[in-house]
């Protein structure tokens, strides 16, 4: 029977929980599904932390194989990323982020939500190293677990994010959307620097 890899799993539980960021995603969570009756504020909760594990399982699998046959690098990966919250991340600023509506709320979770916002090329990248150093039953079990925890703990603060809103009220959002546009727009900007430095290293 396969030993579970107790250190593995700590490194890339702790690793994904860092790069996800899950508290760090919930004013901008708010900020885009502010004007959205709670249900669906639940339901895009739920649809995003699911297209994020989805995305992740697949890199995960197949990450390598996708990157060599599409000719694509980590640095691309970081600056296709980069440039997408950084539309994002404008929105928010400007006050013009788009709203989900009923027609539009599974694109809303698709993308910024599920991806690059959770499942972004930090994360991409790291559980492809991950994925990589795995030898045996034990580490495939570590991973697995690992990445569903961090998907549990993501879920979870996007869905008590509600109870958030109703304390900061309209006035709180939108200070915070500004405030968190801007920040977006510098880790946006971190992302692209990081990957012209690697495109040049």
């Amino acid at each position: 029977m396969a030993t579970f890899n107790v250190k593995f799993f700590t490194q890339v539980f702790i690793t994904l929980l860092v790069i996800m960021d899950p508290l760090g995603n919930v004013p901008i969570f708010l900020s885009l599904t502010s004007s959205a009756k709670s249900a669906s504020r639940k339901k895009l909760a739920l649809q995003a932390v699911a297209v994020a594990g989805g995305v992740i399982g697949v890199f995960a699998l197949f990450g390598q194989e996708i990157l060599a046959y599409l000719g694509i690098t980590i640095p691309a990966l970081q600056g296709s990323g980069g440039l997408l919250l950084l539309l994002v991340a404008l929105e928010l600023l400007t006050g013009q982020a788009t709203q989900p509506s009923a027609l539009d709320e599974v694109s809303v979770a698709l993308v910024p939500l599920g991806t690059p916002l959770i499942a972004g090329p930090g994360a991409i990248a790291a559980i492809i190293v991950f994925a990589k150093e795995v030898r045996g039953g034990g580490d495939v079990i570590a991973l697995i677990t690992a990445i569903l925890l961090v998907l549990i703990v993501l879920w979870l603060s996007l869905r008590f994010s509600l109870q958030l809103l109703r304390l900061l009220k309209e006035g709180g959002i939108m200070l915070l959307t500004r405030v968190f546009g801007l920040l977006l727009a510098a880790i946006a900007v971190q992302l692209v620097a990081e990957a012209v430095r690697g495109f040049i290293g």
